[in-house]
């Protein structure tokens, strides 16, 4: 067992704990039943996942295990879209929830840049429909009788 090998792990493995946390406290704030826990745990899961792919023997096909996981994560998004009044509601969360797996999975490749930059960018998507300058622009007129659904 190399103990600096492991350790570096374990930073990688809080660094995507961190940052699925960042992505998940924007959608906590709106009161949305996927927020911080979630959104840390799709993280260190598939940065463990992803740690692990790491440790397969030679020969073996060492994407199996991230394929997996995009797919398996695509699968738990999915259940999280319902039908409401007619609409489909969650797609947001579903699509970030997926696209948070790709966070950790940057990070437990040693790809940390990626992985910050990538839950900047969905922290950045999902605040962004509290500016009211993307209301002007996607043409949506702010109605402060109505709270602004975030997904």
């Amino acid at each position: 067992m190399d103990w600096n090998l492991e350790l570096l792990y374990v930073g990688r493995t809080i660094l995507a704990l961190l940052c699925g946390g960042f992505i998940g406290f924007e959608r906590e704030r709106h009161g949305l039943e996927a927020g911080i826990r979630t959104y840390a745990a799709v993280a260190v899961g598939t940065c463990s996942f992803g740690l692990i792919s790491a440790h397969v023997p030679l020969g073996a096909d060492i994407t199996r295990i991230a394929s997996g996981v995009v797919t398996g994560i695509g699968f738990i998004g999915a259940g999280v879209i319902l039908h409401e009044k007619g609409k489909a509601v969650g797609l947001t969360s579903a699509a970030t929830i997926w696209a948070t797996s790709s966070v950790g999975l940057a990070i437990s490749f040693g790809m940390y840049i990626l992985g910050v930059l990538t839950s900047i960018v969905l922290f950045g998507l999902l605040a962004l429909h509290d500016f009211p300058i993307y209301k002007k622009i996607i043409g949506k007129k702010a109605d402060p009788a109505k709270t602004p659904s975030p997904d």
